[in-house]
Order: C-alpha cells, then sequence, then structure tokens
C-alpha cells in the first residue's frame, strides 16, 4: 500500500528568516494524524535565511540527521564538534543522555535549503556523538545506502533499524528497491519529481509504504530523493 503525503498537506512555519514545512507534527504545527510513520518522527523541509539560524538549544534520546539540498549549514555542539554541511554531506547526531547544538545559515548573503530527520532511537540513555560523511557523486543515478544500524558500506551509524537511502537521479532514471517482510518504508521527494510503482510524486510529497515488497522510482525529471527501508 502506496499513502501519498502531497507537499501541500504539510504543515508550515514562517517566521521570516525561516520558512519550514513539517512532513509530521512539530512544534506548534500538531496533526493526531500525522505523528510519524514508524520510528520516523520528523521530516522538516527548512530554509533558512543569509544570517539566520538556530541559536543553541538542547536535545536527547533522538538519533537527527542532517541532509543539505544547497547552500551551507554551520554546526556546532556542546561535544565541541564544528562543521559546514554542504550538498553531499550527510550528518547525524545523536542526542542520547543530552547535547547541545546550533544550526546557522553558513552564509550572510544566501539561503540554505536542508531537510532535519529525526528518527527513534532503540533505546534511552545512548551517549551523545556525532558523526558527518560526504557522498557526493556516489549519489548519482542510484540509492546510496548513507545511513544504517550497523554503518555497513561506509554509511552513518544510527542507533535504530532503519536504513536510509539518498539519491540524485537524471531525468528517466530508474532505481528499484526490495522490502524484506515485515518492513516499513517512507520515500521523500526532497527535488523534483518521480513515479513511484506508477503513482506520481512531485517535490516536498512524501510516500509511506506497507506491505511493499519491490519498488520502482523513475525520475519524471531531475530528482533528489531519501528512501527509508525500516524495521517496526
Amino acid at each position: 500500500m502506496i499513502t501519498i503525503r502531497k507537499a501541500a498537506e504539510r504543515g508550515h512555519t514562517d517566521a521570516g528568516w525561516l520558512d519550514s514545512h513539517h512532513s509530521f507534527s512539530f512544534g506548534h504545527y500538531f496533526d493526531p494524524e500525522a505523528m510519524g510513520f514508524g520510528p520516523l518522527r520528523v521530516i522538516n523541509d527548512d530554509r533558512v535565511a543569509g544570517g539566520g539560524g538556530f541559536p543553541p538549544h538542547p536535545h536527547a534520546d533522538m538519533e537527527i540527521i542532517s541532509y543539505v539540498l544547497e547552500g551551507g549549514l554551520q554546526h556546532r555542539d556542546s561535544l565541541g564538534t564544528g562543521s559546514v554541511i554542504r550538498p553531499g554531506d550527510v550528518q547525524r547526531m545523536s542526542a542520547g543522555t543530552g547535547i547541545r547544538h546550533s544550526e546557522f545559515n553558513a552564509s550572510a548573503t544566501d539561503a540554505v535549503h536542508f531537510l532535519q530527520i529525526w528518527i527513534l532511537p532503540e533505546a534511552d540513555g545512548f551517549a551523545p556523538s556525532y558523526e558527518q560523511k560526504s557522498f557526493g557523486e556516489e549519489l548519482t543515478n542510484r540509492l546510496r545506502l548513507v545511513a544504517a544500524r550497523d554503518g555497513r558500506n561506509g554509511a552513518l551509524t544510527l542507533h535504530r533499524d532503519v536504513d536510509l537511502y539518498a539519491g540524485r537521479l537524471k531525468a528517466g532514471t530508474e532505481v528499484e528497491h526490495t522490502f524484506a517482510a515485515g518492513r516499513l518504508g517512507w520515500l521523500q521527494v526532497a527535488r523534483g519529481s518521480v513515479t513511484v510503482n506508477g503513482e506520481e510524486l512531485g517535490e516536498g510529497d512524501g510516500a509511506a509504504l506497507e506491505r511493499q515488497t519491490d519498488l520502482s522510482i523513475v525520475a519524471k525529471d531531475d530528482a533528489e530523493i531519501l528512501l527509508f527501508d525500516m524495521g517496526r
């Protein structure tokens, strides 16, 4: 079964410096029918104006992934980590027993566009940790594993049975994925448009995938997608 959540159905926050769309309930946006999907709790599609950002704030017991589409995102945290996340990079921060971090646009003038993703960990109380890797051209015309519980194939390591794939597909490219029995899936279209087993999804659309085995994704035009393959 494929259940599509259209981009226009998402929650929306406009704070001037921040334009954010929420696939699931977040902050002041509450929808009891959209509290997450499986272990996936948050997908925020954020655009931050030049010079803007989130000042230091706390998190605990959450796996937080940042995926930049355009521009640069400056990250700092209470572990002493500091980096700029750019397109092709994926960052994972395990909040665990508690961490503080800030996220600011690395540019004073140009906007940064990124997805912030929250995944519920398999247990509370992990030690806070941080990891960032660049995948770059490895994302081209394929589904590249970028995060997984076991960190296999050079992926980031998550504290949850979730395989996260990313892909940048040229128009007309087809990629396929097979789900093991009992797995859940979520497809997020970050840019462009695709068909998923014949169903059309545009930029910002998401699709909950249940009782799916074989998945065929075809880019209608140049597209960037994230695919979650999740245990329950």
